[in-house]
């Protein structure tokens, strides 16, 4: 039995450069039960004949190490969307990263029918700023046609030289015509917690999991509570839309911030024996102040845990629309000097045992955003269901994940921020909130 330290994989967000999930697990091989049938093998040096064939006979000399790169690409892409290689450049930019900060435009993207798709973009980069929204195609990069391009090959174009310009061009649902944008490349730095006093509710939102979120989470609670006061304090909202993931160990610390036991989410993979639990640990940081967390479309992975885990053990009531759904498990594995591997190896699991994989998570409150006339249709995003290849989840809704993804830009014109506001102030009344029961009950413990 090989036991290898690899990396955990709860989201990737790309901006010009991707950020992945990381945290330690073991990776388990079984030469035994592994073992490649003579089929395989036959299949392995035709792979060997047409490698040398393109070797010896293409028009022109091709590069041996792209012509590999591409072969493992394409095989790794077949098994889901989130599965890839990363060559040894992009393996190290991964690493950095992670620490939130980085080079780029500043947007999630994903690969959908050829082009590539922007999932959301981050708040206050070039991407944000210049207008790009969630649910573009891009078609163009720099006068260049995506069509063709690998995701990484497109990412990689977005990357460049700071203060330097690109020229993307989308596609916009409901536009008549292809819009072009420019945007000015500029270090993505994230900030991923923020936090502003609402009256008597402190209201925290959280753009993704990187290394520095539960120290923010932290910091605002603390600065929230005191700007309030303890007395005058009726909660707390804790922003999830639009929230790509992150850090699996980093959303497994946040739910934990709310949580003064329990389960907070589990991996299972192909193996019983790789079944990972994560559990809450004695203490929060918030006592008992009653808690709102809001979702959309947008929220995925990371996210998805959080919201899971609070919705299950009834500490928080969701509101929004359904999340995205990414309910897989990516493990990132080195390969020494040639990079590394994003292998989709397990799914995880919300405390009740229920998987949001294709599904995403359904508010306990659905409250759609009042959107502009301009924008109306134009917002959804059909979310991991919707994503061409993807991996089918257990008990895959047949209304798939995804939903509204758009948050105004102005607090003022927030419908979702303004009716969590209202029942935490109490001017309206819901069933749904506080959460009906005793909030530890129902779940394992």
């Amino acid at each position: 039995m090989i036991r290898k330290a690899s990396l955990l994989l709860c989201g990737a967000l790309i901006g010009g450069a991707s950020v992945i999930a990381l945290s330690q697990m073991p990776v388990r091989v079984s030469g035994v039960a592994n073992a490649a049938a003579s089929d395989t093998y036959r299949q392995l040096n035709l792979f060997g004949d047409v490698f040398e064939r393109i070797r010896s006979d293409y028009v022109e000399v091709p590069d041996d190490a792209a012509l590999v790169e591409s072969a493992i690409n394409g095989m790794l892409s077949s098994l889901d969307p989130h599965s890839s290689y990363m060559s040894p450049k992009h393996f190290r930019d991964m690493q950095v990263q992670t620490r939130g900060e980085f080079g780029g435009l500043g947007i999630e993207v994903t690969m959908e029918d050829g082009l590539v798709k922007v999932v959301t973009p981050i708040d206050d980069t070039p991407a944000f700023k210049a207008g790009v929204m969630a649910g573009d195609l891009i078609t163009h990069l720099d006068g260049e046609q995506v069509q063709g391009l690998t995701l990484s090959e497109a990412v990689e174009k977005m990357r460049g030289p700071v203060n330097t310009d690109i020229e993307i061009v989308v596609r916009r649902e409901g536009a008549a015509e292809p819009i072009t944008i420019k945007i000015t490349r500029d270090i993505i730095r994230i900030r991923s917690v923020r936090n502003r006093v609402e009256g008597d509710v402190g209201y925290i939102r959280i753009t993704q999991f990187n290394e520095q979120t539960f120290d923010g989470l932290k910091d605002s609670i603390d600065t929230l509570t005191t700007e309030i006061g303890k007395d005058k304090l009726k909660g707390f909202i804790l922003d999830l839309r639009n929230n790509p993931g992150g850090l699996l160990d980093q959303a497994i610390a946040v739910s934990d911030a709310f949580l003064d036991r329990g389960e907070i989410v589990s991996t299972r993979g192909r193996n019983s024996d790789e079944t990972q639990r994560y559990n809450a640990r004695s203490g929060d940081l918030i006592g008992d102040y009653p808690v709102i967390v809001l979702i959309n479309g947008g929220s995925a992975s990371a996210s998805e845990i959080v919201a899971g885990a609070l919705q299950d053990h009834r500490r928080a009531t969701i509101l929004g629309t359904r999340s995205f759904g990414k309910g897989s498990v990516q493990t990132i594995v080195p390969l020494g000097a040639n990079g590394a591997i994003r292998l989709t190896t397990a799914r995880y699991f919300t405390p009740s045992g229920v998987s949001i994989q294709a599904k995403g998570i359904n508010p306990d409150i659905e409250a759609l955003q009042v959107l502009p006339e301009e924008l109306r249709g134009k917002v959804d995003t059909k979310g991991e269901a919707g994503l061409r290849g993807h991996l089918k989840g257990e008990e895959e809704d047949e209304q798939g994940s995804g939903s509204q993804a758009y948050v105004p830009p102005d607090p003022k014109d927030d419908s979702q921020l303004k009716l969590a506001l209202d029942l935490l102030n109490g001017v309206q009344a819901n069933s749904a909130f506080p959460p009906v029961g005793d909030k530890k009950a129902g779940v394992p413990n």
